[in-house]
């Protein structure tokens, strides 16, 4: 067995399969500017958004293990350094040089942000690119800008024309859009394109009649008709669509977001052409595999999976492997919150296919250069012919 210098700057098993220098992060998000408590810091370890019971802590998990396994020596401490000298550590040198370190050692060439989420008290994008040396580019989330339509007072009448106008000018520099259809509503929605009377009749239940007024409240998208217009919207800008599918926190139903319900809207978006990227995808992500290898339009993501997986992410990879074409297999760390949470995925990434890519050449499943090959689509290039970096 071999060893090389992984992202971290410690000795990683990664099988002797060469991988590439730079990944592309595929989607990801901001991380908190400022120095965080250990409640806070360990909620960022979880898909739970409330405390954890007495007794028990969220670092105790795959995820918290990888953190203190990989990141404690970024940061100047031995591998696995107790979670309180860790963050001891992690307040010495301070956010900003926190960030610095742990994006620096993800070892990227691009961050596909998705801008939906953080806003003030997060880094700004311009900050992860200093901090990464990598290029950021915007993923725009098509909740988020029908949302901000409603705040201007849009009048319902004019919805559907304002919306598709704001969409366009919101992605004039974005590489894809997404949806959180998943939160909103779940898949069981008619796959179609909703007519302009729907969507009439939709923006006027949503954002009520005219008012001299209107109330500025905090609006929330969940009318399912407008939740498929603006998808279709998104479809017709022919940027790849990215979908957040499988687990997530307890805001989705996870029975209803099987990347397999969504087949009539792949079927129905087909003769667009527009690449639609299935997210995240556990713990249905044989099903997710199974689109991308039937619909030439389906592309599957193995962001936030493999960080929570913990030493099960080769035989998790395995299975998304089992049916999605190599080149259709895309990186990305969902990073969130914690700037541990880029150079912990990048390290799960890399040891995972490192592992897998390994075990088939072994088994002389694949050809050594095919092994190689294959690294670098997945970890890359699948990613720089997609989004067109």
């Amino acid at each position: 067995m071999t060893f090389s210098d992984g992202p971290t700057g410690v000795a990683q098993d990664t099988g002797g399969v060469p991988l590439p220098a730079a990944l592309v992060d595929g989607h990801c998000h901001s991380v908190v500017a400022a120095s965080l408590e250990r409640a806070e810091f360990e909620l960022f370890l979880t898909e739970a958004d409330r405390p954890a019971p007495s007794g028990v802590s969220y670092a105790d998990s795959p995820l918290g293990f990888a953190v203190r396994r990989w990141c404690a020596p970024i940061l100047g401490l031995a591998p696995g350094a107790p979670l309180e000298e860790y963050l001891a550590r992690r307040a010495e040198l301070g956010p900003d040089e926190v960030r610095v370190r742990l994006l620096a050692a993800a070892g990227l060439s691009h961050l596909l942000v998705d801008t939906g989420i953080g806003g003030a008290g997060f880094a700004s994008l311009s900050d992860l690119g200093v901090a990464a040396s990598a290029e950021v580019r915007e993923v725009v989330r098509l909740e988020s800008v029908a949302e901000r339509l409603a705040l201007s007072g849009v009048r319902a009448d004019d919805f559907a024309s304002a919306y598709s106008e704001a969409l366009r000018e919101a992605t004039r520099d974005a590489v894809a859009v997404k949806s959180i259809l998943a939160y909103r509503h779940g898949f069981a929605v008619e796959p179609v394109r909703p007519s302009p009377t729907e969507v009439a009749v939709a923006a006027r239940r949503w954002l009520g009649p005219p008012s001299l007024e209107p109330e500025r409240c905090q609006p929330r998208l969940d009318d399912p008709v407008l939740l498929r217009f603006i998808l279709w919207c998104g479809l017709d800008l022919g940027l790849p669509l990215q979908l957040h599918t499988g687990f997530g926190d307890r805001d989705l139903r996870l029975a209803r977001v099987n990347p397999s319900l969504l087949q009539g809207l792949v079927e129905a978006a087909e003769p667009l052409g527009t690449p639609i990227v299935l997210l995240h995808c556990y713990p249905y992500h044989r099903e997710a595999g199974w689109l991308a290898a039937v619909y030439p339009n389906v592309y599957v993501d193995v962001g936030l999976t493999l960080s929570h997986v913990g030493a099960r992410a080769t035989a998790v990879l395995a299975e998304f492997c089992e049916l999605a074409p190599f080149g259709k297999l895309l990186y990305s760390s969902d990073a969130y919150g914690l700037a541990e949470l880029y150079a912990a995925g990048a390290s799960a990434f890399r040891q995972a296919l490192g592992a897998l890519l390994t075990e088939w050449w072994r088994s002389g499943a694949l050809t050594a250069n095919d092994a190689e090959r294959m690294g670098v689509l997945v970890g890359a290039e699948n990613a720089r012919r997609l989004y067109q970096l």
